[in-house]
């Protein structure tokens, strides 16, 4: 090779990695429980790769198409099956998003992506779990009310189980959105409660207009005023909307293991909490099916849908996108009984 050959030849890439604080500046753009995930899906995946002997970073196409048939075939200790294909997805994707933060070339994921369709289809064959999409129940309007139902609202607990259901329905909320509201966010006028609320897929606060209801027993505005006003005899004027409450009826005390405080000092409630609230309700008023906090934001899009409201009023209602697939779905789905193509025929 001459000189001016070796001159013109390509310089390999220069491998720049990211400092700790770009790392995290990084990470940050990312949801709580998304960058939980991703941590664990990432050291899980170093580990299997430690065990095979195999270099990690940067991954090749072969060595994710291995990764992932080993999950569809790995039963976890927890269930004792393998993760279903949408937790696969996200593993995949934890890996792949690890190699950009690092500044590594992208691996090829075709073929794992293969594998997981595969791993669908045969399940979905099957009959198992993961062959089929899992969604949480949507809470229309009757099934709103006999979960209330079932609470005795002359409590503490059963002013802020009340508030929760109606309020993170009537502003489409996620559990995470839910229990991020401060006791002064909701801001009294004329017309019931203007809720600014931080929608953490946006990653935008918008402005939900919660009207007083015709029923005082679902009404939002009335029971998110019964919740302030209780928590302020029990000492609270500030804070977090939704706290924990012990087994005696009290806001409970900042939690310590081992001596060591844990969770949020103020008693805010959990996303987790949060969709564990519902699901007692649910199964307390005799409901089946997977009922979570989405289950409130499904049933305003749902219920609203099936009102006449126009898609781009529920989505600036409940803080999706204008070009939200997941919104075009509620919409297309329509009422199955009510649309039905059969009807007439």
């Amino acid at each position: 090779m001459t000189e001016l050959e070796r001159r013109e030849q390509p310089s390999a890439p220069v491998v720049r990695q990211l400092s700790p604080e770009a790392r995290a500046a990084l990470a940050a753009g990312r949801a709580d429980s998304t960058r939980k995930a991703y941590r664990e899906d990432r050291q899980a995946f170093i580990n299997w790769c430690k065990k095979r002997g195999e270099t990690a970073l940067p991954a090749t196409q072969e060595l994710l198409v291995e990764y992932v048939t080993h999950l569809t075939r790995t039963p976890r200790p927890r269930t004792g099956r393998p993760s279903a294909p949408s937790s696969i997805e996200r593993m995949l994707s934890a890996v792949t998003t690890m190699h950009a933060e690092l500044n590594l070339p992208k691996p090829e994921t075709k073929g794992a992506r293969t594998v997981i369709a595969g791993y669908k289809h045969q399940l979905a064959i099957d009959k198992k779990p993961g062959g089929r999409q899992r969604q949480a129940k949507a809470a229309l309007p009757p099934a709103l009310r006999k979960m209330l139902a079932t609470l005795d609202r002359d409590t503490l607990i059963g002013k802020r189980d009340a508030a929760m259901l109606l309020l993170g329905y009537a502003a489409a909320t996620r559990s995470s959105e839910l229990v991020g509201l401060d006791i002064g966010d909701p801001v009294e006028c004329d017309e019931g409660y203007m809720v600014q609320v931080y929608r953490v897929k946006m990653k935008k606060f918008t402005d939900s207009a919660v009207p007083y209801g015709k029923n005082p027993a679902t009404c939002p505005v009335r029971a998110v005023r019964a919740l302030i006003a209780a928590m302020r005899e029990a000492g609270r004027t500030e804070g977090p909307l939704f706290v924990r409450i012990d087994r005696h009826g009290r806001i409970a005390p900042p939690m310590k293991r081992r001596g060591k405080p844990i969770g949020d000092p103020s008693g805010r409630l959990t996303p987790e909490a949060a969709s564990d609230v519902i699901e007692r309700l649910a199964e307390a008023a005799g409901f089946e099916g997977r009922w979570r906090g989405h289950s409130l934001r499904r049933g305003f899009a749902t219920a609203a849908q099936r009102g006449g409201a126009s898609m781009i009023r529920v989505a600036r209602q409940g803080g999706w996108a204008d070009n939200s697939t997941s919104l075009a779905r509620y919409f297309d789905e329509g009422d199955p009984w009510e649309d039905n193509p059969v009807t007439g025929l």
